[in-house]
């Protein structure tokens, strides 16, 4: 009979042998402390998506900027 030991990293380890509700409580302690660095929920838009309206997708970008950059023109 195969060890768990022998195929999984410790920590994957401790995580196959929790219980569901004390998975569900380490997961949403994963996702707060995503979300406190700046991870954001909203998905990325899928243009390829037959869905996909670009009226109705949101413009705002990851760090919450304009998303442009400003472009100096040289005079000629």
């Amino acid at each position: 009979m195969i060890d768990i030991n022998d195929i999984c990293e410790p920590e994957w380890v401790e995580w196959y042998f929790m219980s569901p509700e004390k998975r569900w409580n380490e997961s949403a302690k994963l996702w707060k402390q995503y979300l406190a660095m700046g991870g954001s929920l909203d998905p990325q838009p899928d243009t390829q998506s037959p869905f996909y309206h670009e009226e109705t997708s949101s413009t705002s970008t990851i760090d919450g900027g304009t998303g442009m950059h400003s472009i100096r023109r040289s005079r000629v």
